[in-house]
């Protein structure tokens, strides 16, 4: 056996068990992985036990989990039959979207995949969360993507708008950020306001690199076919035929934030994304995007869709390091809690309770009203 994890948590629910034997065929063998690891993949994610023998595979668990695996390698097979080819890790990614998802087969995300042109790039959802991200923004006018530093949020909105245009679904591309420093100025860098402010828009030049031809993107960059600008330019326009997306939104103010979602005009689509435990603000409570999950959070037409450090898709590394910074904030969060608890109550909420203020206790002066002194008659 592979895998005893999945036979002791199949234990533990109680579950009745069934075996299925499955014929290796020559297009099976590639689904396997690297050191088995997409079988390990399945194990887990199904609670089921994959012993892999020379000729089959025999499939023990629960009758609906073994029957979802069975309908997988049925898929794969499909898919290879057909021509389908995985790149860059996207079986494994498809793996774990399925096992998290009943409703999701192998041979759905393949062909969704297919339906969409990314240019010279093909892009996978990596988790459930990502799936349910591409799915918002083909069904939704406006999307919200929140979530930690990682997970893909820029990179599938920018991929989604790249595939509207070479769908011609849209005329226009527009990427905004807003320019806030994080404690540096802007002032400091050489040349004119667009070279200072190039910097702070990197990352989206880089998307958009990476998924098309360099000359395409400075054909479309030089006839404002593809527009990148700091939000600030937004202001007083009407984006009409236009995939909009707003990036690091939670470094908006709530004025920045009401002007960029009433940007949108007839034929658009607006993403914005960012990352709420990220603030360079100076006041993170005027946060923009915060403002707007709470405002807009009961609106027809708009979709929110939150990630978390299981989302992540950069280094392994990462998802451990967003975890253990969660993880920081509650301990911390606990003791403020329990000081605010045992703080003890100000004079003046003792005298509105009827209590009286002892000798050694102090009322604060009231701003604007002169302090008299009282006398005392003899």
């Amino acid at each position: 056996m592979m895998c005893i994890r999945a036979r002791l948590a199949r234990e533990a629910a109680q579950l009745p068990g069934m075996k299925k034997s499955i014929e290796i065929s020559p297009n099976l063998v590639t689904l396997f992985g690297t050191r088995d690891e997409n079988l390990h993949v399945l194990e887990d994610g199904l609670n089921i036990n994959i012993d892999l023998r020379s000729d089959h595979i025999d499939l023990e668990g629960a009758p609906r989990d073994v029957a979802r695996a069975e309908q997988l390698f049925a898929d794969y097979d499909h898919l290879h039959r057909s021509g389908f080819q995985f790149q860059n890790g996207d079986l494994n990614s498809m793996l774990r979207v399925l096992v998290g998802d009943p409703n999701v087969t192998l041979r759905g995300l393949a062909e969704a995949g297919r339906q969409r042109s990314f240019g010279r790039k093909t892009v996978q959802p990596k988790s459930a969360n990502q799936r349910r991200y591409l799915e918002a923004i083909e069904r939704h006018d406006m999307v919200f993507g929140v979530g930690p530093a990682g997970t893909g949020k820029t990179y599938l909105a920018v991929a989604m708008a790249i595939s509207a245009l070479l769908n011609k679904q849209v005329n226009r591309i527009i990427l905004a950020r807003p320019a806030v420093e994080a404690g540096e100025r802007l002032g400091f860098l050489p040349g004119t306001l667009q070279e200072k402010i190039d910097p702070y828009l990197r990352p989206l030049y880089d998307a958009l690199f990476d998924m098309m031809d360099p000359e395409r993107v400075e054909r479309y960059l030089e006839k404002n076919i593809i527009e990148i600008a700091p939000i600030a330019f937004m202001r007083g326009r009407t984006l009409n035929d236009s995939f909009v997306i707003l990036d690091e939104a939670q470094n908006t103010t709530s004025e920045q934030m009401k002007m960029f979602v009433t940007r949108l005009g007839f034929g658009s689509k607006a993403v914005i994304t960012g990352d709420i435990t990220q603030i360079d603000l100076p006041n993170a409570r005027r946060s923009g995007l915060l403002e707007a999950i709470d405002i807009l959070n009961n609106v027809n037409g708009l979709a929110f869709v939150h990630f978390d450090e299981t989302d992540v898709v950069r280094h392994h590394l990462v998802q451990r390091i967003i975890r253990a910074y969660d993880e920081f904030k509650v301990r911390q969060a606990g003791p403020q809690l329990s000081l605010l608890d045992n703080k003890p109550a100000p004079p003046e909420a003792k005298l509105a309770a009827g209590g009286k203020p002892r000798a050694s206790e102090s009322i604060a002066p009231v701003p604007g009203v002169l302090a008299v002194e009282p006398r005392v008659r003899d």
